[in-house]
């Protein structure tokens, strides 16, 4: 099991960001949040197996239709064992 922070930076929000990576993430069983920041951004928690945490990054890269990533920074932390993951 691995966690990342990611966070997002770019036109991000307004776009359904948050509820795209939802939805994988529970496809791919990861554990987290994703939440709107104040400064335009949006920053994300992923815990799971890396190849699953390592397709929700990727897509944060992405985005969903109508978002515009101008750049994604990533960290790794030590996984909390977080269940479930919700928008905040």
């Amino acid at each position: 099991m691995i966690r990342q922070r990611v966070v997002v930076h770019g036109q991000v929000q307004g776009v359904g960001f948050r509820y795209s990576v939802l939805r994988m993430a529970q496809q791919r069983e990861v554990a987290g949040w994703i939440s709107n920041r104040a400064d335009g951004a949006v920053e994300a928690v992923f815990e799971g197996d890396e190849a699953a945490v390592d397709g929700l990054v990727d897509l944060c890269r992405a985005g969903p239709r109508g978002a515009e990533v101008e750049r994604v920074d990533v960290s790794e932390e030590e996984p909390e064992g977080l269940t479930g993951f919700s928008v905040r």
